[in-house]
């Protein structure tokens, strides 16, 4: 744990880590979120400071409603999340504009340009102008840290919360940083009765809103002089504006060049903009995504340039940026390196396979959701039709319900993780109950949130600190809220599965089917003692390929010339057999009820005894 006795100190962390060392000196006392890819590391280095609460909420609505909580306490307040989880928190952001804050709050906001991990790539700097609330955007880790500091003290002096804006390159991307040392809200901490400044009935509100429009001209005024907003002049023959990690691009494509850096996102140094621009004898805007200060500046009536030459898709690079101003061609750095496809995958013993394998089997439209188990939407599985948001599963499939009506009775199923089901889905499960549907719901529990790097969630009765407590039952829940027919199986049991899908399915009410089984990552699975690791009799083995169907990674299929399988004592029309890498097996078992030869059993003292 790096602490204040570390002071002066030079440590090198990533943009995530140095986020959490900011919230840290700037005496953040509550944070919540929800782990989110490129977010995640941000409270998961937080919880070892030690005094700083910090917890994973069940989604980010909830999350910025704890930290605006932790604000009119006066307390320094911190909510994480992604750019899509900026989305399910927007309610409540755009009123926190208008109540404003008492202590500090901080909104961390973590786009993902080229969709790394994420199912859309929108900009979030168009939350702060639609919400009116202020942005900071840092370039490196250094920055990070010092920026998120900066935003508490902006947030406190014009009472309003503040967005901060990473991406993926930030956060993850090391970098040299300078321990220093802790503040505090300059804040009363206790309970203080302000109906008029957080009651936002229509009578306030309106009141709170002439507030909010005086708020941002004295934040634009703040904006002319703000430090991190800065001119580096250089050749003025090109002369850029630019802000966040793009800057770093901008600085090593054009070295020389005369740059305008803008630290705060939103709002903008109209004045400075306008002064940069006069002494420059081209001027070029490079932003990452949406054309968000292109278009501020071009409705400044500044002569610019920046999409028609910039891609707006994707994350940019020195070399792109170079290329797209200069038309230069591209030059590679080095001889590309050859590299054998990795295609994504379930992992070997994942328990979403053998679900999915099942649900394969009865040609259903599945409406996924977000999650590791979104891969089964690949081949061999091939068992997901939609997938939209977190959440989204269920209403999908409710949606195609009420739109075909009792012709589509046993042939749409929802998909969605346990961790998915208590950020989003509950809600969607209560509207198939209120009105009336007979969705079947697959709630796949890990007993973890595995596509984010294995958090808690409410439904383990874990914290993020690690205490144990009371977990969410999931099957008293789904009944409390009016489901009948409520089935929990183990889905490495592939017949069992089938068997319960096809009857629940056919049900003309509601029906949920919880499939329990630990992720095979978890360190209690990868430690246990009585795998059953499998492997292929090669005599037995026909070559039908019926076991690569569930597409596990550590079964490979071994092709064979007419010549070998004569030589090998096969049929010369057998192409291959099938070969289990004994050292990725996790022994899940799910592989050899699928071969009708009997050629999979169990390796080592149980060799020669099938599974399944």
């Amino acid at each position: 744990m790096i602490n204040k006795k570390n002071i002066g100190e030079k440590v090198l962390l990533s943009g995530n880590e140095a986020i959490a060392q900011g919230a840290f000196e700037a005496g953040v006392s509550v944070a919540s979120g929800y782990p989110g890819t490129p977010s995640t590391e941000i409270l998961e280095n937080l919880c070892t400071y030690g005094d700083i609460y910090t917890e994973w909420a069940p989604n980010e609505k909830v999350a910025l409603e704890v930290a605006l909580g932790a604000s009119f306490a006066g307390a320094r307040a911190l909510a994480t999340m992604k750019h899509v989880g900026l989305n399910v928190a927007a309610d409540p952001l755009f009123t926190a504009a208008y109540t404003g804050v008492k202590g500090g709050l901080v909104i961390v906001t973590a786009d993902d340009p080229e969709m790394h991990s994420s199912q859309n790539e929108q900009d979030n700097r168009n939350y702060a102008y639609a919400a009116k609330v202020p942005m900071l955007e840092p370039s490196d880790a250094a920055e990070a840290k010092e920026f998120l500091k900066i935003a508490y003290r902006i947030s406190e002096e014009f009472d309003t919360p503040v967005l901060f804006r990473t991406t993926t390159r930030v956060a993850h991307v090391k970098g040299i940083i300078t321990i220093g040392g802790t503040e505090s809200s300059k804040a009363t901490l206790g309970i203080e009765k302000m109906p008029e400044k957080f009651v936002m009935l229509p009578a306030h509100a309106r009141r709170r809103r002439v507030e909010l429009e005086k708020r941002m001209l004295r934040l634009k005024e703040f904006a002319e002089t703000f430090p991190e907003n800065r001119i580096e002049w250089g050749d003025k023959t090109r002369g850029f504006i630019t802000s966040g990690v793009s800057y770093l691009y901008v600085k090593e494509a054009f070295p020389q060049a005369s740059v305008l850096k803008l630290g705060m996102a939103y709002p903008f140094p109209d004045r400075m903009i306008r002064d940069f621009a006069s002494e420059v004898d081209e001027l070029f805007i490079v932003e990452e995504l949406d054309p968000f200060i292109e278009s501020h500046v071009k409705a400044l009536g500044v002569e610019c340039r920046g999409k028609e030459l910039i891609p707006a898709m994707g994350e940019l690079n020195s070399a792109l940026v170079r290329q797209s101003i200069t038309c230069e061609p591209a030059r590679d750095l080095f001889e590309p390196v050859p590299i054998p496809m990795r295609p994504p995958n379930l992992c070997a013993g994942c328990p979403h396979r053998g679900i999915f394998h099942a649900i394969s089997k009865l040609k259903v439209f599945v409406a996924g959701d977000i999650g590791c188990y979104t891969l089964a939407a690949l081949k061999p599985l091939s068992s997901m039709d939609s997938c939209i948001c977190m959440g989204a599963s269920i209403g999908t499939a409710f949606g195609m319900e009420k739109a075909l009506g009792k012709d589509s009775l046993g042939k749409i199923v929802a998909v969605i993780g346990d961790s998915t089901f208590m950020h989003s889905g509950i809600t969607g499960l209560i509207d198939v109950v209120y009105n009336r549907g007979f969705s079947t719901v697959i709630i796949l529990d890990n007993r973890t949130t595995g596509m984010t790097g294995h958090q808690p969630n409410p439904s383990t009765g874990t914290t993020l600190g690690g205490d144990k407590g009371a977990g969410i039952d999931i099957e008293a829940l789904c009944r409390a809220i009016g489901v009948k027919h409520v089935v929990t199986l183990d889905p490495h049991e592939h017949e069992n599965a089938v068997k319960v899908l096809k009857q629940e399915i056919e049900r003309p009410e509601p029906s949920v089917i919880i499939t329990r089984a630990p992720c095979a990552l978890l360190p209690e699975m990868k430690k246990r003692k009585d795998k059953k690791i499998h492997t292929v009799i090669e005599a037995n083995c026909t070559g039908c390929r019926s076991c690569l169907r569930i597409g596990c990674p550590a079964i490979e299929w071994v092709p064979l010339t007419p010549e070998e399988a004569k030589q090998s004592g096969y049929k010369e029309t057998q192409k291959g057999h099938s070969h289990i890498n004994m050292v990725m097996c996790d022994g899940c078992g799910q592989c050899a009820p699928l071969c009708k030869f009997k050629a999979i059993v169990v390796a080592g003292p149980g060799k020669g005894k099938t599974d399944g």
